[in-house]
């Protein structure tokens, strides 16, 4: 039994000579250090910086889920909502280069506190508008006024059927202004994106700088995987706030004859808001108590006994190497140009940074109307759809950023390796969106919009569809929106438009119901107590399509995370390592102003054009949309971002082309993980293909990718 066994289990000998006490405790003295190490700076850099990640993933996630919210809280087109979310990265456009590029001199952490203090004020105050604007009005006809005779079908009636009479028009015209409060949800989202800007570039470059060699991939993994756990929270809060009317707890719910699948409905959106901001606040507070440097190695370096010694000496130069290198190229505006400029004449950085524009344009374009797209394709609610990704498609992706980061590290990919493994799960992800087209569901039985009035034929466009016989003499106003359900299974814009006469409420189900309705007694449905009820008509068909749309949905967002992992270490491996920050940087300001904000513009001005029914609001102007045509909506949704995906696959095989002569030309060597140039050849070398492989003398192991 040796020494050290005895003196760390506590055995005490009765002889003990001073000398050889004082000898023995200094021998156990170098694991005090570890003691400390579990609690050191940088871990505890870690865990506040995963908080903030999640308050960051859950802040998105809640804008992305409110759009349609916001579109009929406000009135707005699907083109001004993508304006309001580009409005994110619009904020984010203004800070983001002089963030990453002079803030790797300032002190990191307490940047990053800063910022998730003041995104967490954007997103409470994006949550304001809603107690200014008074409650949320859907529709001018409140549930005793259903039988009147502005809904049924009079022939007295005066109301011109081109339009809102004058005096609708009119009544409440003056509040109209209230609808421009849309600006202050861009105002609050602009300011998160002020105050998201250092997490990520400082974040990942602290990690990069102080992570033990060939760690940071893992950590990047690990940080993207707990970032997931926003998203779920973000998803499931949106799902349950989506079910709460928008006045909740000021208005009677026995009153709202709506329901959370009509077109019409509001949920409680800017509930999430709140919550998601008070969190980021919190988030903040760790950040300000964290050293501006780890201390994790400097009573390491004290003891000259240590085996590891070496090596703290090697990380020691290779810190004090980068402060200068770092400090020396921040001195002035002179140096932030050359590095521009360097970094602009990257080939590689270049072609990469074109590629991910495409890629995360197409990303960011349709995940901002995804659940539009779910609503209007498989006449899900927003509630369903939020609950639904948010359980299964979550835990795909962060199973995948986990994996790739894990993918990374054991096979210890090189810079090609690495670019092929993207590639392919970006390959992946590309094949099982294109499998997404079948899917595309037939529109829904309007009349007056897909089919004619009298709800027995087809129509070759919704403008201007003429009268039936069955509703001419109603003289009703085709600007109402209230929907009705006939027994033939058609969705009617009014109960006017449906030639109805009377109405009715069901004591059983406390129903409205409709009855004498002219254009669907020619249906040859006339068997029935009454002919319609209140709502629109459930889809017969496409409902196995959804299931289909979700699986798809878990392998592509699979692959497509498992790959997050790649482009990060491309992104940062492709630079000399004074330049990473302002590599990310400048990459993260053309992705947010290329895709960031103008992806959802363009993305929501397409779709804007497969709008059938506009509301209108109590001024006469247009509002938001109530019904799309379905087959086309899905028809631009999809093809406009495998337009986008196409391209930026075919740059990764030029991507990959140009490094494999840019290394050959270097003689197999590469950029290590502190960013010199290392030899490859020994003990791991990397063949024309790809491909590590251990020399002669030693186990064959070539792993391919």
């Amino acid at each position: 039994m040796n020494s050290d066994y005895r003196q760390s289990h506590h055995i005490h000998y009765p002889v003990m000579d001073q000398s050889q006490h004082l000898n023995k405790t200094a021998e156990v003295q170098p694991s005090k250090p570890e003691k400390t190490r579990h609690c050191d700076g940088f871990k505890m850099f870690l865990a506040a910086l995963s908080l903030s990640y999640i308050c960051k993933a859950l802040g998105a996630i809640i804008m992305k889920t409110s759009i349609t919210q916001i579109e009929r809280r406000f009135e707005i087109s699907s083109s001004t909502a993508g304006l309001i979310d580009g409005g994110f990265e619009i904020g984010n456009l203004l800070v983001i280069v002089f963030v990453s590029y002079f803030g790797s001199k300032l002190h990191r952490p307490k940047l990053i506190g800063i910022g998730c203090f003041i995104m967490g004020i954007g997103s409470i105050m994006t949550a304001m508008p809603h107690f200014f604007m008074g409650y949320y009005r859907y529709s001018d006809n409140d549930i005793s006024s259903l039988n009147s005779s502005t809904l049924m079908c009079l022939v007295n009636q005066t109301t011109s059927f081109t339009g809102t009479s004058p005096e609708v028009v009119g009544k409440g015209c003056e509040k109209e202004s209230k609808s421009h409060m849309w600006i202050y949800v861009l105002m609050g989202n602009m300011l998160r994106g002020v105050g998201e800007t250092p997490i990520v570039p400082l974040g990942i470059s602290y990690i990069d700088d102080f992570a033990k060699e060939g760690h940071s991939s893992l950590y990047l993994g690990l940080l993207n995987t707990v970032a997931m756990i926003g998203p779920i929270i973000g998803f499931i809060m949106s799902s349950m706030f989506a079910r709460l009317y928008v006045d909740v707890g000021y208005v009677d719910p026995s009153s709202i004859r709506i329901t959370p699948a009509d077109a019409r409905w509001v949920g409680a959106w800017w509930l999430s808001f709140l919550v998601s901001g008070l969190l980021a606040v919190i988030a903040s507070i760790p950040f300000f108590f964290l050293p501006k440097i780890p201390k994790t190695s400097q009573k390491q370096r004290k003891n000259s006994s240590s085996p590891n010694v070496l090596q703290t000496d090697k990380e020691k130069n290779h810190m004090t190497n980068l402060f200068k290198q770092e400090k020396k190229a921040s001195a002035n505006m002179t140096g932030f140009l050359k590095s521009l400029k360097s970094i602009l004449t990257n080939h590689l950085y270049v072609i990469f940074l074109v590629l991910t524009l495409l890629q995360i344009s197409s990303f960011i374009g349709s995940f901002t109307y995804l659940f539009k797209f779910i609503e209007q394709q498989f006449s899900r609610s927003a509630s369903e759809a939020n609950f639904v990704l948010g359980i299964i498609t979550l835990p795909a992706m962060a199973s995948g950023m986990f994996l790739g980061g894990y993918i990374i590290k054991r096979f210890k990919l090189t810079m090609i390796g690495i670019a092929k493994f993207a590639l392919f799960t970006t390959s992946m992800s590309y094949v099982f969106h294109l499998l997404n087209f079948p899917l595309i569901c037939e529109n829904k039985s309007l009349a007056g919009l897909t089919l004619t009035y009298d709800g027995m034929n087809s129509v070759d466009s919704h403008i201007d569809v003429p009268l039936s016989y069955c509703n001419s003499d109603c003289s009703c106003d085709k600007n109402q929106w209230e929907p009705i359900c006939g027994k033939n299974g058609v969705t009617y814009i009014s109960p006017c438009l449906a030639g109805c006469k009377s109405s009715g409420v069901n004591t059983n189900s406390n129903s409205t119901l409709f009855y004498d309705c002219s254009c669907i007694r020619d249906s040859d449905i006339q068997n029935s107590n009454f002919s319609a009820h209140l709502g629109e008509c459930p889809r017969k068909k496409c409902k196995n399509n959804y299931y289909f749309y979700i699986a798809l949905q878990v392998l592509s967002s699979f692959c497509t995370a498992t790959g997050s992992t790649s482009l990060m270490m491309i992104l940062m491996k492709t630079v000399e390592p004074e330049l990473k920050s302002l590599a990310m940087g400048f990459h993260s300001l053309v992705i947010r102003t290329l895709g960031g904000i103008l992806a959802p513009i363009y993305f929501g001005a397409l779709i804007d054009k497969t709008c059938m029914k506009w509301s209108v609001t109590s001024c006469g102007a247009r509002g938001a949309c109530r019904v799309y045509n379905s087959t086309l909506f899905g028809t631009i949704y999809l093809s406009l971002s495998a337009l986008l995906k196409t391209p930026a696959l075919i740059l990764y095989v030029v991507l990959i082309y140009a490094m494999k002569k840019k290394y050959e030309r270097k003689g197999n060597k590469t950029l290590g993980n502190d960013g010199k140039v290392i030899d490859e050849t020994y003990p791991e070398s990397l063949n024309k293909n790809g491909y590590h492989s251990v020399p002669a003398g030693g186990t064959c192991n070539e792993t391919p990718l």
